[in-house]
C-alpha cells in the first residue's frame, strides 16, 4: 500500500491553520481558500534541524558547482524554445512549460559550463506549467481530458480564484435555495401531522407556525453575530471547534455532513415527485430521474461557483416571485371578504390531540430551517468585503423566508386548506387564487425547479466543510484540492455519489427520507450557538451582552428542536442519524491520529556529527565535442540501444514535495549513486514555490533544483511532460527518476494519501529511456 510522500502530510513542526478567528471584522484581509493549502510549513525548530542536516550534507557532497556542472542538460526549458529536437519527430520543442524568473539563466548556464566561479546559488528561476501542460501522455488520458473540457470547460488559472467569487445577487439563490425552497414542503409537513388529530388539531397550525417563525428569526440573528465574530468563515464546525473543543466541533461537522447529503436526496426526491405528479407516465421511474438530476447538479457545480450560480439562480428567483405573487393575490382575495376564514372540509381524527402530536408537527415544520447556516459557512465564496456581503445576504434570506413561510401558512388558514394525497397544499392555493391557466403553471414549474435545484446549497457548502476538516487533518487531504474550475471537485463528487446511493436505497421516496432530515442540522445549530455564547463571554468586547443574548436564544431554541426532533422521529428513521454521527466522529479522530503519526514519522531529526567515510563526487562533465544525441535505431532511442555498462550514461531526477525525512532519504539515495542529480519541486502557486525555495536554501542548496509552478493545479501530467522534455535534450542518457514513496500498513490508509508515485510511474512508462524507481518509507501505523 503506497503513496508518494506529499505536501499533505503533517510533520512535527508544521503549522496547520487554527480555528481561531478575529474578534471582529476589523481590517481582515480578503478570504482566500488557497490552492496551496496543505503544503507544510516548518517552524523555527525544524528549520534549525534542516540547517544542521545541510551542514552534514555539505561535508559529504563537496562543492555545489561540481554537481551543477555534472548535469548534461539545462533544466530551464525556456533556453531550448525553438531549438531542434534531437529525436527528430518535430522540428521545434513544443514549449508547454515556460521559464519565468528573476535572473538571466542563459548567462548563468554559460558561466557554469565554462567552469566560472559562479555556482548558481542565487539562481531563482522556475518553470511554469501552462494549461496544456496538464495533458495526459496516454491516449486514454487525452480522450478523458477532452471529454472533461467539453463538459466542464477549460481549466482556470489559480489567480482566477478571486474572480470566481459571488456577488450578493448570485450568492442569495446559490446559498439560500435550500432554505427558501423549504416553503414548498415545510408548511405541508406540519399540516400532515396535525391533520391526524382532526379539526381540533388543525387549530394549532398558527401557534406552531408562530413558534417556527420565532425560531427562524432567532437563528438568523444568531448567525449574524457569528459572521461578525468569524469574518473569515464561521460554520458550525469552526465555531464549535474554536470554543467547545475538537470533539464537539467534529460532532457538528458530522451532523452537517449528514444534513447536506440528505438535503440533496430529499430535495431531488421532492422535485421528482412534483414532476411525476404533473406527468403521471414518469411515476414508475423516480430513482432513474433522481439520479439524472444529481448528475446534472454535479456537472453544473464542477464548472465552478460562478457558472453554477448563473445556471441555478433563475429558478430560485422564479420561485420567490411565484410565492410572493401567490401571497399577494391571496391576501387581496381575503381582504375582499374581510379576512373571513373559509370553513375546512370535515376531517376525521385518527389520534388524539396531545403534546406529542403538536411537538411532532413542530419538528416536521421546522424542516423549513435547514440551510440557514449555509451563508455563514460560505463567507469565502463572497466577493470582497466578504463578511459584510454575507451578513446582508443572510438578512435578505431570513426576511424572505419569514415572509414566504408566514404568508403561506396564513393563506392555508384563511382558505381552510387540508392536505390531500392527490395535490399539494401549495398547488391548492395556486388553483384557488390563480386559476388553472398560465400563472398556475408558472407556480408549479417554479416549485418543481427550485425543489430540484435546492440541493445546490449543499453542493456549495459540503465540499467547503470537507476542506476545513481536511485542513485540520480530520478528513482525507485529497479534499483540499481545487479542481480545474477552482471548485472542490472531490467533495462535489463524493456528495453526489453518496446522495445518489441514499436516494436509490430509499427508492426515491420523500416519505421515507423526511424522518432522517433536520436532526443533524439542529445538532450543528445547537453546538454552534452554544460555542458563540462562550465566545462572547470570554471576549466581552463591544456590544457583547446583546450578542450573547441573541446566540443564547438561538442555542436554547435549537436545543429544544433537536430534542423534539430526535424523540418524535427516532422510530421513523432518526435512529440512523443518531448512530451515524458518533460513527463519523470516531472516523474523523482515527484519520487525525493516522496523519499525526505520519507527521511524527517523516519529521526531520538532527544527524550525528562526525567524519564521513567518503566524499561523494559526481562524474566529470561530458566533453563539449561529444555528440549531443545518439541516432534512433529502428524507432528506439539511443539510450535503449546501449548494451555494455561502459556505454551507459546516467543522470537522476528526484521529485520532492516537501523537506521531510522521506524526501531527504530519496535524495540521499540518488546522490549516493554518484551520478548527476537534479531535484524538482512542483507548486500550485508562486508563493508556495518561494517558500519551498527558502527551505531549500536553508538546507544549503547542495544540488541543482528546478521548481515547476502549476497554476492550473495539475501535478502528475506537468511533471511527466517536463521530464520528457528534459530527456529529449539528451536522449542518449538514461534518466532515472527516484521518488519517495510512503508505505502504509492498512489498506484503508491508501485513500488518505495522494498516490502520486504510482500515477507518475504509469505516466512515465510509455516514455523511452526513463527508468522509475522508488525509495520506500514504511509508516509505523
Amino acid at each position: 500500500m503506497t503513496a508518494m510522500a506529499s505536501p499533505t502530510e503533517p510533520g512535527a513542526g508544521t503549522t496547520a491553520p487554527a480555528g481561531a478567528q478575529a474578534a471582529g471584522p476589523g481590517d481582515e484581509p480578503p478570504v482566500i481558500l488557497s490552492p496551496a493549502t496543505g503544503y507544510p510549513t516548518l517552524d523555527d525548530g525544524q528549520l534549525a534541524t534542516l540547517r544542521q542536516i545541510g551542514d552534514h550534507w555539505e561535508s559529504a557532497l563537496g562543492p555545489r558547482r561540481a554537481w551543477v556542472r555534472a548535469l548534461p542538460l539545462d533544466p530551464n526549458l525556456s533556453l531550448h524554445a525553438g531549438r531542434p529536437v534531437a529525436r527528430g519527430r518535430s522540428r521545434f520543442v513544443p514549449v508547454v512549460l515556460e521559464g519565468v524568473g528573476t535572473d538571466h539563466p542563459q548567462t548563468h548556464e554559460a558561466q557554469t559550463h565554462e567552469g566560472g566561479a559562479h555556482d548558481g546559488r542565487e539562481r531563482a528561476h522556475e518553470v511554469e506549467a501552462t494549461r496544456d501542460a496538464g495533458h495526459s501522455p496516454t491516449p486514454v488520458g487525452r480522450t478523458a481530458k477532452r471529454l472533461r473540457r467539453v463538459l466542464l470547460g477549460p481549466a482556470l488559472h489559480s489567480a482566477a480564484v478571486t474572480e470566481e467569487r459571488m456577488r450578493k445577487l448570485i450568492a442569495l439563490p446559490v446559498l439560500s435555495s435550500d432554505a427558501l425552497s423549504s416553503v414548498a414542503y415545510g408548511p405541508e409537513a406540519m399540516l400532515v401531522i396535525l391533520v391526524l388529530g382532526g379539526a381540533a388539531a388543525l387549530r394549532w397550525s398558527l401557534p406552531v407556525s408562530a413558534a417556527i417563525v420565532v425560531l427562524m428569526v432567532a437563528v438568523g440573528l444568531s448567525y449574524r453575530q457569528t459572521i461578525r465574530a468569524y469574518p473569515r468563515g464561521g460554520g458550525s464546525y469552526i465555531v464549535a471547534s474554536d470554543n467547545l473543543g475538537r470533539v464537539p466541533g467534529l460532532t457538528a461537522a458530522a451532523g452537517l455532513m449528514l444534513d447536506y447529503i440528505l438535503t440533496v436526496a430529499v430535495s431531488v426526491a421532492s422535485g421528482i415527485a412534483a414532476v411525476t405528479s404533473a406527468i403521471p407516465t414518469l411515476r414508475p421511474h423516480p430513482v432513474i430521474l433522481g439520479l439524472g438530476v444529481i448528475v446534472l447538479l454535479v456537472a453544473g457545480n464542477l464548472r465552478g461557483i460562478r457558472q453554477a450560480g448563473a445556471m441555478f439562480a433563475a429558478p430560485t428567483y422564479m420561485f420567490i416571485a411565484a410565492i410572493l405573487l401567490l401571497v399577494a393575490v391571496g391576501v387581496a382575495d381575503a381582504a375582499g371578504r374581510s379576512f373571513a376564514a373559509t370553513p375546512r372540509p370535515p376531517v376525521h381524527a385518527i389520534e388524539g390531540v396531545g403534546l406529542l402530536l403538536v411537538l411532532r408537527a413542530f419538528s416536521s415544520g421546522a424542516t423549513a430551517m435547514t440551510g440557514i447556516e449555509a451563508i455563514s459557512d460560505g463567507i469565502p465564496a463572497f466577493k470582497h468585503v466578504e463578511w459584510r456581503n454575507a451578513r446582508v445576504t443572510l438578512t435578505w434570506m431570513v426576511s424572505l423566508l419569514v415572509v414566504m413561510f408566514a404568508g403561506t401558512i396564513a393563506l392555508i388558514q384563511l382558505d381552510g386548506i387540508v392536505p390531500q394525497a392527490s395535490q399539494t397544499a401549495l398547488s391548492q392555493l395556486a388553483h384557488r387564487h390563480l386559476g388553472a391557466g398560465v400563472l398556475y403553471g408558472y407556480v408549479q414549474t417554479a416549485t418543481a425547479l427550485v425543489l430540484l435545484l435546492a440541493a445546490n446549497t449543499a453542493f456549495s457548502d459540503f465540499p467547503r466543510l470537507l476542506f476545513f476538516l481536511a485542513r485540520d487533518y480530520s478528513a482525507p487531504r485529497l479534499f483540499l484540492r481545487l479542481g480545474d474550475r477552482l471548485a472542490f471537485s472531490n467533495g462535489i463528487v463524493l456528495l453526489g455519489t453518496t446522495a445518489g446511493v441514499i436516494l436509490a436505497a430509499f427508492s426515491g421516496s420523500v416519505d421515507k427520507l423526511i424522518p432522517l432530515f433536520a436532526v443533524g442540522v439542529f445538532l450543528a445549530f445547537t453546538l454552534s450557538q452554544t460555542g458563540m455564547v462562550l465566545h462572547w463571554w470570554r471576549r466581552r468586547g463591544e456590544h457583547w451582552r446583546r450578542s450573547i443574548s441573541f446566540n443564547a436564544a438561538g442555542a436554547v431554541l435549537s436545543a429544544i428542536v433537536l430534542v423534539i426532533t430526535s424523540i418524535t422521529k427516532f422510530t421513523q428513521g432518526a435512529w440512523l442519524v443518531v448512530i451515524l454521527v458518533p460513527s463519523l466522529v470516531l472516523l474523523f479522530l482515527r484519520i487525525r491520529v493516522h496523519y499525526l503519526a505520519v507527521g511524527r514519522a517523516v519529521a526531520l531529526h538532527p544527524l550525528p556529527a562526525g567524519v564521513h567515510a567518503r566524499v561523494i563526487t559526481p562524474p566529470t562533465p561530458p566533453s563539449r565535442d561529444a555528440p549531443s544525441y545518439a541516432p534512433e535505431l529502428g524507432g528506439v532511442t539511443g539510450a535503449e540501444q546501449q548494451e555494455a555498462p561502459d556505454e551507459i550514461r546516467n543522470f537522476t531526477v528526484v521529485p520532492i514535495v516537501s523537506m521531510d525525512l522521506a524526501s531527504l532519504r530519496a535524495l540521499s539515495y540518488a546522490t549516493s549513486l554518484g551520478q548527476p542529480v537534479l531535484a524538482i519541486h512542483i507548486s500550485t502557486e508562486q508563493e508556495e514555490a518561494e517558500r519551498f525555495r527558502s527551505y531549500w536554501n536553508a538546507w544549503g542548496d547542495h544540488v541543482p533544483l528546478e521548481i515547476i509552478v502549476s497554476p492550473y493545479r495539475a501535478l502528475v501530467a506537468p511533471i511527466a511532460r517536463y521530464l520528457k522534455l528534459l530527456h529529449d535534450q539528451v536522449p542518449e542518457y538514461v534518466m532515472t527518476v527516484v521518488m519517495p514513496e510512503l508505505v502504509v500498513r492498512h489498506a484503508w490508509h491508501r485513500v488518505l494519501h495522494n498516490g502520486i508515485a504510482p500515477r507518475l510511474r504509469r505516466a512515465l512508462r510509455s516514455i523511452p529511456g526513463i527508468i522509475v524507481t522508488t525509495v520506500p518509507f514504511h509508516l509505523p501505523s
